[in-house]
């Protein structure tokens, strides 16, 4: 399932959050419909209860008739199993709704982030899309889940206002009017909690983010001593969201007080008005028994409709935030015609820079500025748009998946996630037992899997905690190298590891990676002099190429660039 912002009608609409929600709905038509025609059977079989009730008091006992008794009886039994097996068919349903959108929201966010790909952590904060997944889901979920209950409330209110109004016109006419002077009673407090609902719900987007900022970045804050500033700066911003908090939950208690007084006010003037007219002898017994049931009938409907109104809001500030994330366009997609290039292994040149990698090379890009070789391997990856050919061809003119297949790009950015470190290391289950055993070997990084736990079964935590920063490192390295791809390109592999770790992984790379294309940007002089061919950059051009022992010789910025290394 795939989001179109032009309104694909198999995709949800970004134009609007009440269409999303609408659209969430038509997902399982029959499961939905059945919910609301189940909602509509379970509160007509209550709204009868107080006519047939009515009805056996009227004919069975004051007119003295035990046949007529024993009918009304039998019919009000018949209306309870109708009501019992349609609100548990009806609760079925709904939960089947609520679990369809909830999940079906996640996947769209999932699809969402996807796409986004590399783009999502500078155009999405991390605890918007945590919210997403937490919050917002369960809102969403509730805004279906209540429609089915809110429909047969209508129906059902409906239906009492038309009986009443056949037995006495100024009763009838009470529910016609004050059940929608209820509701605006209630609309009154919606505005207010839907706009205190969006800040709050804003609020914890950010404090989620910055809880993940300060959790990722722990051990260097306690190594500069920024650990209580940012300490300081989250107490305050979780203070703020206290306040939001409060806010909210005040318009909220206003909200279901006034779900339990305005209905309870409600019945209490209709069970007066049927007791003066009772005592009037405008009406009969039997007809005040069933007004003093309708009127206890109808706090049912009236609490489901101030509650449909108030998670239908809380959906609708939920979906607003899903839509925002799903209008949000990937920086790069497939061209129109894309062009095929030849599937064995080509040069891959960056115009920019002047960089041009051979096939089956190890190649190493020092650069006077770090920031120079980051952006040059972007490009060389397409994580951002320059002019890199591919046998010739612009990588702009060939499908997002082909350059994903061919080329990896591998930096320390890269996370590890929890799950089964076999999996982790090779999750599409391609590579065999010795693949994975190699790439460990030459990552150096065997040590780690036989202090874990189960080996390659162990359990990884999330992002690999459990794991100094070295040691991920290494498995981030082995993961790509499982990988196998034609062109791997490697960002500061070698940046955590200590020296003699270094000059393993060093030593092994070239092996493990013959016959392939490889480009490792460092300035480490270990992992330099083990490559096949070393190429410097210097304001984002290359400015020499050759040996490591030559450039060392004949290029001075070089020399210097690689000193700074050696005197770390």
């Amino acid at each position: 399932m795939r989001f179109s912002p032009a309104g694909d009608p198999g995709t949800p609409d970004a134009r609007s959050a009440t269409r999303y929600l609408v659209w969430l709905a038509g997902r399982h038509p029959f499961i939905f419909g059945a919910g609301l025609a189940l909602g509509v059977i379970w509160m007509l079989a209550q709204a009868l209860v107080p006519a047939v009730l009515g009805r056996a008091v009227e004919a069975g006992l004051a007119q003295r008739d035990p046949d007529a008794l024993v009918r009304w009886s039998l019919a009000l039994l018949g209306l309870g199993l109708v009501q019992a097996v349609a609100g548990i068919l009806r609760h079925r349903c709904a939960v089947h709704n609520w679990l369809g959108a909830a999940y079906r929201t996640v996947q769209v966010t999932v699809d969402a982030t996807n796409r986004l790909g590399a783009a999502l952590p500078r155009r999405v904060a991390a605890g918007e899309v945590v919210s997403i997944g937490t919050a917002d889901i369960e809102h969403i979920g509730s805004s279906i889940d209540i429609t089915a209950r809110g429909v047969g409330s209508v129906v059902g209110i409906v239906t009492v206002a038309v009986i009443l109004l056949s037995a006495s016109q100024p009763l009838g006419l009470v529910v016609v009017f004050g059940v929608p002077l209820l509701m605006a009673l209630v609309a009154l407090l919606i505005r207010p909690l839907h706009r205190q609902q969006a800040a709050y719900r804003d609020s914890t987007g950010r404090l989620t983010a910055r809880a993940a900022d300060i959790v990722s970045g722990l051990r260097v804050l306690r190594g500069v001593g920024g650990e209580p500033v940012l300490s300081e700066r989250y107490r305050q911003r979780s203070q703020a969201l206290r306040a939001d908090g409060l806010r909210v939950a005040r318009v909220e208690s206003l909200l279901q007080a006034a779900q339990i007084l305005l209905p309870g006010v409600f019945v209490v003037l209709v069970t007066w008005l049927g007791a003066r007219f009772a005592l009037r002898g405008e009406i009969s017994a039997g007809e005040l028994v069933s007004f003093y049931g309708y009127t206890a009938f109808l706090v049912s409907p009236l609490r489901n409709l101030t509650e449909a109104a108030d998670k239908l809001t809380r959906g609708h500030v939920a979906a607003r935030r899903v839509v925002r994330l799903l209008r949000l366009a990937p920086e790069f997609t497939d061209p129109a015609s894309p062009v095929p290039v030849p599937a064995s292994p080509g040069e891959l040149a960056d115009v920019r820079s002047g960089l041009v990698l051979r096939p089956g090379r190890l190649t190493a890009l020092a650069s006077a500025a770090p920031q120079d070789a980051v952006e040059i391997a972007d490009r060389l990856g397409r994580y951002a748009d320059g002019d890199v050919t591919l046998h010739g061809v612009p990588l702009r003119d060939l499908t997002l998946a082909t350059v994903r297949e061919r080329i990896l790009v591998a930096d320390n950015d890269a996370q590890l996630f929890s799950g089964v470190l076999r999996t982790e290391l090779d999750p599409h289950d391609r590579a065999g037992p010795g693949a994975v055993e190699a790439a460990l070997a030459a990552a150096s990084a065997t040590d780690i899997v036989e202090a874990l736990p189960g080996g390659l079964d162990g359990e990884v935590a999330e992002r690999g905690r459990e794991f100094s920063g070295g040691q991920r490192q290494r498995l981030r390295l082995a993961r790509a190298l499982v990988a196998d791809p034609e062109t791997l390109i490697l960002v500061e592999p070698t940046s955590a590891v200590d020296a003699h770790t270094e000059a393993r992984i060093a030593e092994r790379l070239g092996p493990a990676r013959r016959g392939h294309t490889t480009l490792v940007c460092t300035t480490s002089p270990l992992v330099l002099g083990h490559a096949d061919h070393v190429v410097f950059v210097e304001d984002g051009k290359v400015v020499a190429e050759g040996r490591h022992e030559e450039l060392l010789a004949a290029e001075p910025r070089y020399a210097a660039t690689v000193s700074r290394e050696e005197d770390r």
